[in-house]
């Protein structure tokens, strides 16, 4: 398995391509910086205060003692940084650079649990035994989960890319592909909820944001169908609205008629998981949620993705 910097080309204010690079031991500071390319600064090194309980001044320990650039995990360690927080680092996945994953990294870092001392001190560990454990594979959608889970952000994948296929059995659109798709045309689109809007100006109208692999989409929601949606647009986090594209010049939106909470969908961190999903139907059963209601007493609580995708922001 090769090992790779994970980085996501974006577009800047001036249509210029930004690269965001991860967090990583040997190059991140506390807060996000530019790094030079090509003799100007088009990246953005995401920085160590994106993980999620990590503290600064260990942080400020790890950057003063990393010199040349730290080769193990045992280096960071006599550098002066704290078991808590080299776990925070390794489930962060910020170990890239020494050729350690995520869970590679988790491995090292609990063995330094039995930190040599004396005239050992400095050395890494010599159980030969645990240097051969060959450790499972993670996948990208695992590694995907726990990255929301850590940092509340993934440059690995979107969250919708590993479930594009059972959308499409919907016939739901992309947000690229509303697009080429005519004014007046009735379209399904889905998206994690960014941002809710309910400006008192509006009317009681409600303007959404919601975001997919492939860009954000525009919603408008008058109030009559607000208040009949309401549980759908206010607790999905995953949310899947029918309605007619409306364009004006530039500005590309979806009036809205129906809304599904599609939540459920995220459950994708294991794949036996997502196989066991039903088949979906948007038939007028279906309409508040296309999955069965399972009783509270049996129902297993799934740690998949929807757990840790972060909130919608709500604005009025």
């Amino acid at each position: 398995m090769g090992f790779y910097q994970p980085a996501q080309v974006v577009i800047d204010a001036r249509n210029h391509q930004v690269e965001v690079r991860s967090i990583d031991v040997n190059h991140s500071c506390w807060d996000n910086t530019l790094e030079a390319q090509s003799g100007e600064y088009r990246s953005l090194r995401l920085g160590f205060r994106q993980i999620k309980g990590i503290r600064e001044d260990d942080v400020v320990t790890l950057v003063m003692g990393r010199g040349e650039g730290y080769s193990s995990v045992t280096e960071l360690r006599n550098a002066g940084v704290s078991q808590t927080t080299l776990e925070r680092l390794a489930d962060a996945d910020a170990f890239r650079s020494l050729g350690l994953d995520r869970r590679k990294a988790l491995w090292e870092v609990s063995a330094l649990q039995d930190r040599p001392i004396g005239l050992f001190e400095g050395q890494g560990h010599a159980d030969k035994t645990e240097g051969q454990v060959s450790l499972p594979f993670m996948s990208t959608a695992e590694h995907v989960v726990h990255d929301y889970a850590t940092t509340a952000l993934s440059l690995k994948a979107h969250p919708l890319s590993f479930v594009r296929e059972k959308l499409r059995l919907l016939h739901i659109r992309s947000s690229k592909e509303l697009a080429d798709v005519k004014d007046g045309t009735r379209v399904k689109v889905a998206g994690l909820v960014l941002v809710r809007q309910r400006p008192g100006t509006a009317g009681g109208v409600c303007f959404i944001t919601i975001e997919d692999e492939t860009g954000f989409s525009n919603l408008v929601i008058f109030q009559g169908l607000f208040e009949k949606y309401r549980r759908e647009i206010l607790g999905a986090k995953l949310l899947m609205v029918e309605g007619k594209l409306q364009r004006e010049g530039s500005v590309t939106h979806v009036i809205v008629r129906q809304c599904f909470d599609l939540t459920k969908l995220l459950q994708v961190n294991k794949a036996q998981e997502a196989d066991k999903l039903p088949l979906l139907t948007l038939s007028r059963a279906d309409e508040r949620s296309p999955f069965p209601v399972k009783n509270k007493r049996t129902q297993i609580r799934q740690n998949g993705q929807e757990e840790h995708i972060p909130k919608a922001r709500n604005f009025k």
